[in-house]
């Protein structure tokens, strides 16, 4: 039902990937099969938003280890400055001016955060934060979450082509490689910039358009799988940064995923982390430079439960949670 790429690190198997997939059905032996309720017994359980603006819990004030320079302001989690007001979607892809310096928001680690990219959001979850596909969600539920006090983040797949998406046919079928794994998916080819470019600027202007606070680009590790074309890690720099400048140029904050061996590379270029399974294959380490450069990380696990993680990624500094494969509204966070 979800269509989402699930990266693992270089070093693991194929067969490692594959039994992720063939299990995932059954995520974990602590989980129901409800997928609008939060896993914590302090939350409430999914219902239609209230009509009321809320604001994030204290509980979900930030530690901030590593901590940031600036102040926090109220109502804005985690940012340093206030995010630059979405403008008209009449500017040509590609084509926008740079925001000025400290207009995007910057997440603050521990931050608490909702990742909902299946079915329609229950925005109930008492979360500062929330990370939702861009493209099934209208500008009304951005404005809404926002009446709530909380920061928004769009799920745009940036290096994989979708058949399901509306803008899928723009997507020249020489830019379309091997399968990812995931139906209806093929790698792009990151080299051609030139083609790619206007069309992920197209999709982030969708994104500020909607109102959305930041990026969260997905698939973008094709250097290190099958992705069809002979890549480098050259070639995937480029084009994480070419992402990461778009998103600037549009005030908006942009989250690198996964990707850890080019953490040391990019940390520069990017706003904050979003992470799978660090904890099950004991990478946590490898994300924790956002954390000392006051960048939140974050971070989610499958398969183990919160007693097996919570403890050492907190100490991080991590924002985690134990999500369902398919990335409904359940949640358990640490």
């Amino acid at each position: 039902m979800n269509r989402r790429t699930r990266l693992l690190p270089a070093a693991l198997a194929l067969a490692t990937a594959t039994a992720l997939l063939v299990s995932s059905c059954s995520s974990s032996g602590s989980e129901d099969d409800q997928d609008s309720a939060d896993g914590s017994p302090s939350n409430s359980p999914a219902a239609t938003a209230p009509s009321t603006p809320g604001t994030p819990s204290a509980t979900d004030t930030p530690s901030t280890p590593g901590a940031t320079g600036g102040t926090t302001a109220p109502g804005t989690p985690g940012a340093t400055t206030a995010p630059a007001t979405p403008p008209g979607s009449s500017t040509p892809p590609g084509t926008t001016a740079p925001a000025p310096a400290g207009a995007r928001w910057q997440p603050a680690p521990g931050l608490a955060w909702q990742w909902q990219l299946g079915g329609t959001v229950d925005q109930s979850v008492d979360v500062p934060v929330y990370d939702i596909d861009g493209f099934e969600n209208d500008a009304s539920v951005v404005a809404a979450l926002h009446a709530k006090g909380r920061k928004v983040i769009c799920y745009i797949n940036a290096g994989s082509w979708e058949d399901f998406r509306p803008d899928s046919n723009t997507f020249a079928k020489a830019l379309q490689g091997s399968d990812t794994g995931w139906k209806g998916e093929k790698w792009f080819d990151i080299r051609k910039l030139d083609q790619l470019k206007p069309l992920m600027a197209a999709r982030f202007d969708m994104c500020r358009s909607k109102g959305f606070d930041a990026i969260e680009p997905d698939t973008i590790e094709a250097y290190n799988q099958n992705s069809g074309f002979p890549l480098t890690p050259d070639d995937q720099l480029a084009y994480n940064r070419m992402l990461a400048q778009l998103a600037h140029e549009r005030g908006l904050a942009i989250g690198l995923k996964n990707d850890l061996d080019q953490i040391p590379a990019l940390l520069p270029d990017f706003d904050f982390a979003v992470n799978e399974e660090c904890s099950q294959f004991d990478e946590c380490d490898r994300v924790s430079p956002f954390i000392k450069a006051g960048k939140a990380v974050f971070h989610v696990e499958y398969k183990i439960d919160t007693d097996q993680f919570c403890a050492k990624t907190k100490a991080l500094g991590f924002s985690s949670m134990q999500k369902k494969l398919d990335l409904n509204a359940w949640r358990k966070p640490c």
